[in-house]
């Protein structure tokens, strides 16, 4: 007899993303496998997100935004959860592909101790850096055992079980994800990454914003790892290092001149961003620091994918 697949549940963290959502909504009811149900964790949305989420028949935890940790609000959203299997994913994302469910679960047993995360991909409103940056931390190749800590909550699942083992570190003020995935390693378990699992992660911020981003998540890196550290010295270097590669691909898909601006504005804010979050001298070593400012180039190959219906979607983007 054929073993059922296991229950799935979806868990979106948002705050003001009804511009986002409809779009989100639409990519997971066009998937071949459907999720038990959706949970959204809002935290003080003042648009409709919540009445987009609650039409589509999603469940709505709310979140003081006072109270707001990434870790936090997601132990709020599995708490609400009932499936075996959670996928986490941005409110400010979309899936590319109708089997993208059963992509990033399909390493994932109800019982086990192996989480995934899948590839994210920009759009026309990405940035050009943020864009370079995603073709090298999501490669165009499935790992099955990555062996360090690097995940991402964007687009990423946890069997439930293993999570109410762990359970998301709300301190922090990012990095939850990375900070998860290190007690699954010292576990015993894995990280998988999920090649075919592709979401487009619409990253629509200011310049002042990246910079808080990047420095949010150094502090949270800081603490996970207190004997890394990033001077100013490396900050620049790690700068001059990224425009050049940046500079590189513009020159390759022959429009520098036009995004040149964007390289050099991006990149600053980054590791000004980073830089600020460390405030201390030395520099760190780790596998995962060189996945996260050290990233080698990579190339996507439409001959590593299984080539899955994509979803066509009726929103406007």
């Amino acid at each position: 007899m054929k073993k059922a697949a296991p229950s799935i549940s979806v868990v979106v963290r948002a705050r003001n993303e009804a511009l986002h959502l409809p779009r989100l909504i639409e990519g997971l009811r066009k998937q071949t496998t459907s999720p038990n149900e959706v949970v959204l964790v809002d935290s003080g949305s003042t648009d409709s997100t919540v009445e987009i989420a609650a039409a589509a028949g999603w469940k709505i935890v709310h979140l003081d935004p006072d109270e707001f940790s990434f870790g936090k609000s997601l132990n709020l959203g599995f708490e609400a959860t009932s499936s075996e299997i959670v996928v986490i994913i941005s409110a400010h994302v979309y899936p590319t592909r109708v089997d993208y469910l059963k992509q990033i679960t399909q390493s994932v047993s109800p019982d086990g101790n192996t989480i995934a995360y899948g590839k994210q991909i920009g759009d026309h409103r990405t940035k050009f850096s943020e864009r370079v940056l995603m073709s090298t931390w999501f490669p165009a190749e499935r790992i099955s055992d990555q062996g360090h800590a690097f995940t991402n909550n964007a687009n990423s699942s946890v069997p439930r079980e293993l999570w109410k083992e762990i359970r998301f570190d709300e301190s922090l003020t990012g990095l939850e994800d990375i900070a998860f995935s290190m007690r699954v390693l010292e576990l015993g378990g894995k990280v998988v990454y999920e090649h075919e699992a592709e979401i487009v992660h619409v990253h629509e911020e200011t310049y002042s914003q990246i910079a808080k981003r990047y420095e949010r998540e150094a502090l949270a890196y800081k603490i996970i790892f207190p004997g890394e550290t990033m001077s100013l010295l490396l900050a620049c270097r790690l700068a001059l290092h990224n425009i050049l590669r940046d500079s590189a691909r513009g020159l390759e898909e022959r429009s520098l001149i036009r995004v040149l601006p964007s390289i050099l504005a991006f990149r600053f804010a980054q590791f000004f961003g980073a830089w600020n979050g460390f405030r201390r001298s030395g520099e760190g070593d780790s596998e995962l620091m060189k996945r996260m400012y050290y990233p080698t180039v990579s190339r996507t190959s439409d001959s590593l994918y299984s080539h899955a219906p994509l979803i066509n979607y009726s929103t406007e983007a």
